[in-house]
C-alpha cells in the first residue's frame, strides 16, 4: 500500500477545500399539488432503475479506501493515486516540464502533473468527451485518433509559451516603482547598451584577425536544438485512454493496444530525447509486442500494477523511461 508520506503530500498539495453537497428540500405536505403531480408523472421504471451492477458499483466506491481519499483531498478521481505511486517510484516529473495527458477526463492525472511540474510547467489534456479541466490545465476536445486533432496538439506544444502561467512582475506594495528602482533600471539598461557596443567592436576585431580557415566553422547543434528541429518538445506523455468496454476480454484488449500504439506514435513524433511515456492497457496476448516496440525507443521499460489499481481489474501500465534519439520510425514500428 502507499505510504502515509504520499497521502500527506497529497493533502498539502491538493486539499483545495471541502465540497459540500446541498440536499434538495423535501416537501412534507401530503396534499401538495405540484409535488403530487411530479410523483404521478414519475414512471415506476425510473424509480426502480437501480440495477444490481450499479448497486455493486456504489457499494464498492463507498468501501474503497482510495476513492474516499480522493474525495477528501479534492482529487478528481482515485486514479490520481496510481500516477502518484508510479511517479514516486520512477521520477517522471520535474518543474517546468511540458506534459501531454491523453484521455485526461476527469482530470486526476492532470491534477498531479500540474502540481509536480510547478513552477512554470504546462499540461495539455486531450479527450473526446467534454470535461471541466483542473486549474492550470489547457485542454483540446476531440478524438485523438483523428489526424486533425493530433496536428492541433502538435501545433500547440510547438509554441513554448502557450499553456504556461504568465509571469507577473511586481515592484512595491503600492504597485509603483520608486525613484531608486527607476534609476537602477536605467543604469542596468545603459550598462547593457555599453556592453553590447563593446561586444560588437570586439567581434569586428576578431573577424579581421581570424584566419580564413576558421571562418567557415559551424557549431554543431545541441541535443535540445536537434529535438526542436524535429518537433520533439514534450517531456512526458501520459495515456489513460481506453475504449468503452464490451465485456469481451480479447476485444477490450485489442482496443487498448490500438490506443497505446496511437499514443506511442505520437511519442515518436513529439517526445524529446530523454523524455518519458506512461500508458494504461488491458492485459492480453498482444502486450508483449507493444513492450518490444517500447524497448526499441526507450532505455528502460517497466510493467506496473499499482497498489491503488483494483486487483480484479485487468488494467496494467507500461512506464517507458528516457527516449532514445537514434531509433528511426522503421526501427521502432517494424
Amino acid at each position: 500500500m502507499l505510504s502515509r508520506r504520499i497521502f500527506q503530500q497529497l493533502t498539502d498539495s491538493f486539499l483545495y477545500g471541502s465540497n459540500r453537497l446541498v440536499a434538495g428540500r423535501i416537501c412534507s405536505a401530503s396534499k401538495c399539488t405540484s409535488c403530487s403531480a411530479r410523483r404521478q408523472t414519475t414512471p415506476n421504471a425510473i424509480r426502480h432503475a437501480s440495477s444490481s451492477s450499479s448497486t455493486r458499483w456504489k457499494s464498492r466506491q463507498g468501501n474503497d479506501f482510495f476513492a474516499r481519499e480522493a474525495r477528501v483531498q479534492g482529487l478528481k478521481s482515485r486514479a490520481a493515486f496510481k500516477l502518484l505511486e508510479l511517479n514516486e517510484k520512477h521520477k517522471l516529473f520535474k518543474p517546468g516540464q511540458t506534459v501531454v495527458d491523453l484521455g485526461f477526463a476527469p482530470g486526476s492525472w492532470s491534477q498531479v502533473a500540474v502540481n509536480r511540474t510547478a513552477p512554470n510547467g504546462r499540461v495539455v489534456g486531450i479527450d473526446l468527451i467534454p470535461a471541466q479541466p483542473p486549474r492550470g490545465v489547457s485542454t483540446i476536445q476531440g478524438n485523438f485518433l483523428s489526424p486533425t486533432v493530433q496536428a492541433e496538439v502538435r501545433a500547440y506544444v510547438q509554441d513554448p509559451d502557450l499553456g504556461r502561467p504568465r509571469r507577473q512582475i511586481s515592484s512595491q506594495q503600492d504597485g509603483g516603482f520608486t525613484e531608486d528602482d527607476v534609476e537602477e533600471l536605467e543604469r542596468g539598461y545603459i550598462d547593457l547598451e555599453r556592453q553590447a557596443h563593446l561586444d560588437a567592436e570586439g567581434a569586428v576585431v576578431e573577424e579581421a584577425t581570424e584566419p580564413a580557415e576558421t571562418k567557415t566553422s559551424i557549431k554543431a547543434p545541441s541535443q535540445k536544438e536537434r529535438d526542436a528541429g524535429q518537433g520533439r518538445v514534450v517531456d512526458v506523455v501520459l495515456s489513460d485512454m481506453l475504449m468503452n468496454t464490451s465485456g469481451i476480454p480479447f476485444k477490450d484488449h485489442a482496443g487498448s493496444m490500438d490506443l497505446c500504439m496511437a499514443a506511442l506514435t505520437f511519442c515518436f513524433d513529439t517526445l524529446r530525447t530523454g523524455g518519458h511515456f506512461m500508458c494504461k492497457f488491458y492485459q492480453g496476448s498482444e502486450e508483449k509486442a507493444l513492450e518490444t516496440k517500447l524497448k526499441r525507443l526507450f532505455t528502460k521499460v517497466h510493467r506496473e500494477k499499482p497498489d491503488s489499481s483494483r486487483s480484479a481489474s485487468k488494467e496494467a501500465y507500461f512506464v517507458a523511461l528516457k527516449r532514445k534519439e537514434a531509433p528511426t520510425r522503421e526501427d521502432v514500428f517494424r
